[in-house]
């Protein structure tokens, strides 16, 4: 039996064993707070999530307080810091490290895979969570820089007919496109609605989604709130510049595919074009004993 082998079981008993002791000490535990709704998690979180709930605990004694703002700062970007908690994330992740470390050992008792495989499996099912998020969080923030100036105009019309901030934005959370930027309005205005100053609303929405478009536009409102200017040259003008952005952006992504298209197309169809043009040269070569 080689080392390889020796490494990769000592390592799946030992994570076994981590994780009926976590869970034998999770289970004895009183829930943290109650139930998420199934429908707001991620679907393939939703099997999992009664043994992660149960693990939270444990993964919350593991954390230090900088890895936990960060963890929550990414579930704000990905629109579930309601639905998770940092600490749940952390288990989600052991969870997932144990199902692909369980996957591989069936794999190798089959003889499908070899086993000095399943302690890079397990590292991989550990970032599949954190990596889903970042996904999940560009795929939002690039809905967002999208919607945004359509919002803005829609909230300057509002404004243009007489209406305040607060009833311009309740516009935009009830008219706009579906999608995160309106589910963005609509948490603004629960929150000012459950007591909190539409200026810290206004603060927490820019902290939330760390965009620097949605931090000008929040900074441009509170100023010209301040001094009393009016808003709608204001609402106008930022609606513009972040149309001008989205422009300069899909321009650049534009300019990007050709140079994003050059590796499969020198790897995958410039050798098979290749050969097709010079299979014939090279047959009739042979055959006339050229080479």
């Amino acid at each position: 039996m080689n080392g390889w082998l020796l490494l990769s079981l000592a390592a799946i008993f030992v994570a076994v064993v981590a994780l009926l002791a976590a869970l034998a000490s999770a289970w004895s535990r009183p829930l943290p707070r109650p139930l998420a709704s199934a429908a707001a998690l991620p679907p393939l979180w939703r099997p999992a999530w009664p043994l992660v709930r149960r693990l939270a605990p444990v993964a919350d004694n593991l954390m230090s307080a900088l890895q936990r703002e960060r963890l929550r700062e990414l579930l704000a970007r990905a629109g579930l810091d309601r639905t998770l908690a940092a600490e749940e994330l952390i288990a989600a992740q052991v969870v997932a490290a144990a199902a692909a470390g369980f996957l591989m050992l069936i794999g190798w008792a089959g003889g499908a895979l070899p086993v000095w495989l399943g302690v890079p499996v397990a590292l991989l099912g550990a970032m599949l969570p954190r990596i889903a998020l970042r996904e999940r969080a560009a795929r939002r923030r690039h809905a967002i820089l999208r919607q945004l100036p359509h919002d803005l105009d829609l909230i300057t019309l509002a404004v243009e007919a007489g209406l305040n901030l607060g009833s311009a934005l309740g516009q935009a959370a009830q008219h706009g496109p579906p999608g995160p930027l309106r589910d963005e309005w609509q948490r603004v205005l629960r929150d000012v609605r459950a007591g909190q100053p539409r200026h810290e609303a206004l603060h927490a929405l820019a902290a939330r989604l760390a965009l620097p478009a949605i931090s000008n536009v929040v900074a441009a409102l509170l100023a010209a709130e301040r001094q009393g200017a009016s808003l709608a040259p204001i609402l106008r003008a930022q609606a513009e510049q972040r149309r001008t952005e989205r422009f300069l952006r899909a321009e650049r992504l534009a300019m990007e595919a050709p140079v994003k298209m050059l590796f499969p197309l020198v790897l995958c169809i410039f050798p098979g074009t290749f050969a097709i043009l010079l299979f014939p040269v090279v047959h009739q070569l042979l055959r006339e004993g050229v080479l």
